[in-house]
Formats: structure tokens, sequence, C-alpha cells
């Protein structure tokens, strides 16, 4: 059931991007000539205004199709000098526009990020942490990083800030640590009624990716915590707000893979995603509804902030490969040639069959670590 679950959330997804696309052809003049729900064999189909609305057999996502999108092909087949547009197709239309058709896609899934997020602080919620007070992992007998002794911290001691940022708990002490591998961070520490400040250089873990310091949570200390709950107009820049702070840590993120970590654990492909939304919603599900609730939004904004970016990479066969095109155009005042577009997409298969290995072999990599650990 996990799986038809996390099948069900890719599915709404990319059928969002899909209907940015929709949207922004239409606003643009340009030609929607298929629109479908699920892809492979057609189940059935209506045409209205034009556009052949579909509902396909297979719940992965869905497609728009757009008047001239596959133009080029023609053009470097019968070798012309530029690619055929009418005035409704993809290619025919001014670059700008084309760029922004390109954007639509991404920029959807950014704005589903956002409502999601909104939610979660409209809605509310409560969790179990560990106080701010903290201990050596050394001195649990932890095989773990020194940074934390030799900067000078001490077990017992309670962090009170990092960087700029006020820490109340354990869970905040984690994440501010974990988004910082390998720099330097001043640390705040109450120790028998002093505030003392620290210098230390975190240690990049290079199986996760993370940052970590060499500390564990003092567990003997558990609180209970309540997020402030939002109205409806102020959980909106609230949405925003959150949205953008997940942006900035996952670009940070992908900067960290090339710091020679083990990219097979920090990558998740298709069916890991897939298997850890149906995991964590039938795991919050077992709780409360309203758990269950929470555990859908917050998962599935991250997943459609990761789309987001994906997307816009500059490579061929991506959005991003469609607006880099459409803006050098407008720059220049110059269609690029098929023949240079038909190279391209060399460049952007290889790139694309890049992550696809380094993805499947994440997947595979990570389930067999599964059977191993039941």
């Amino acid at each position: 059931m996990k799986w038809l679950y996390g099948f069900l959330c890719l599915f709404f997804l990319i059928l969002f991007h899909e209907f940015g696309h929709f949207i922004a052809a239409i606003l643009f003049g340009v030609k929607v000539e298929s629109f479908s729900v699920g892809m492979g064999p057609v189940l059935f189909h209506k045409r209205i205004k034009g556009t052949d609305f579909r509902f396909s057999l297979l719940p992965i996502g869905g497609y728009c199709g757009m008047k001239g999108e596959n133009e080029y092909k023609k053009a470097i087949e019968e070798n012309l000098p530029e690619i055929p547009a009418s005035p409704d197709s993809l290619y025919g239309v001014h670059p700008l526009k084309r760029a922004l058709i390109g954007f639509a896609g991404p920029f959807f899934n950014f704005l589903l990020a956002v409502i999601f997020s909104s939610l979660i602080a409209l809605i509310g919620y409560e969790y179990q942490t560990y106080s701010n007070k903290i201990l050596l992992a050394e001195d649990l007998n932890i095989v773990s990083s020194l940074a934390a002794k030799n900067g000078g911290i001490k077990s017992g001691d309670r962090i009170l800030q990092i960087n700029d940022k006020k820490v109340s708990d354990f869970s905040e002490i984690f994440s501010e640590v974990a988004i910082r591998p390998d720099e330097d961070i001043s640390v705040l520490v109450e120790r028998d009624g002093q505030e003392l400040t620290f210098t230390i250089h975190t240690d990049l873990d290079k199986e996760s990716g993370s940052g970590k310091i060499g500390i564990a949570a003092d567990t003997s200390e558990v609180i209970t915590k309540h997020t402030e709950k939002y109205n409806f107009f102020t959980a909106i820049p609230k949405g925003f707000s959150d949205t953008f702070n997940n942006l900035y840590v996952t670009i940070k993120s992908i900067k960290i893979l090339f710091k020679g970590i083990d990219i097979t654990n920090a990558v998740s492909g298709p069916a890991r995603v897939t298997e850890l939304l149906g995991s964590s919603i039938k795991e919050g599900f077992s709780y409360s509804a309203k758990s269950g609730i929470l555990s859908i939004l917050s998962l599935m904004s991250l997943v459609s902030l990761s789309l987001f970016i994906m997307n816009l990479l500059p490579v061929p066969l991506l959005d991003g490969g469609l607006i880099l095109i459409a803006i050098i155009e407008w720059i220049t005042r110059k269609k690029i040639k098929p023949k240079i577009q038909y190279y391209i997409q060399f460049i952007g298969i290889a790139f694309i069959a890049l992550l696809f290995i380094i993805s499947l072999t994440s997947d595979i990599t990570y389930f067999i670590r599964q059977e191993k650990i039941k």
C-alpha cells in the first residue's frame, strides 16, 4: 500500500508541473495539441477547444503536447537552416514567451511547495524532542567527530546559539549543524551559569553529506514543543519564507555532492523517493489523521521543490535547456541552427543517462541495505 501512496503523490506533482506548461502555453498563444493525465496507452480522450484531453493507462505523471515542439527533428532530417514554425507553435512565438512556457512547469512545482508549507503553518503541530543540553559523543563511546571536543565544548553544556541562529532544542541544533558541513561555526553555550563562545570547524559526514561535530542529545530531558499556529493571511508569507529556506538548503546540498561524499547514499532515485513518500504517509497516518496529513504536506513540499530545481538545470531535454536556448536566441536575436540543437541534445542525453545510472545505483544499494537490516 505504501508504494501506491508514493506513486499517487509523484503522479500529482508531475501532473501539476505539466499543468503549468499548459496554462503558460495557452496564455502565450501556443496551441496545446494534447494534454494527458497519465502516460502510455490512451484509455479514453475528448477534444475540447482544439486540445485532445487524454486519460492514459500508467499513473506516472502526464504530458503537455504543444504544437511544433518536435519540429527541430524535421528540420534536421530535411537539413533546413532553421526550425519551421507557425505563429501558434512553440518555436513560432517570441523566445521570451518560449522561455516562460518552459519556466512555468518548474514554477508550478515551486508554488505547490509554497502551498504545502503554508498549509503546515496554518494547521500547526506539536513534536517531541530533547533539550539543548548536549553530551559529547566520545563520552558515550560513540565513534563520531571530535570537532566539538577539540573546539572546547564539554558534556553538560547547553547550546544557545549557532552563528546568528538561536536554538532551544536538540532538533534545532542538529538542523543548524547538518546544513553546514566543513565550515567554521560560532557556538554560544551556557556552562555553570556563564555564556561562552567557541569557534568549531564542522566535519563532513561522507555517508549523508551533512555536517557533524560529535555531540549527542541528553536523552534525560525530553520536551514537547508546539509550533506557532498562523492564520490564513500570515500562513502564506510563512509558506514562502520556509520554501525559500528549503530552497537555499537544497541548493547548498547539491554543492556538497562535489566534496567526495557517498553519492549512492546521498542521492535518491524515483523508486526510493516513491518508497520514502509512501512510508512517511503510512507511518504518519498510523499515529493520527493530522500527523498523516502533515507528513504528506511536508515531504511533498520538499519533493516538489526538488523537481523545481532539477527541471531548471540548463540541460537539453529538461525545461532548463529550453529556457537557455530561448534566452540565447533572445539576446543574440538569431535562431540557433537545428543541427547545433541536435548536437546539444547528445550532451543532455549523456547527462540524463548519468543521473539515471547514479539514481538507479543509489536505489538498488539502498534497498539491498534495507533487506540486510531486516
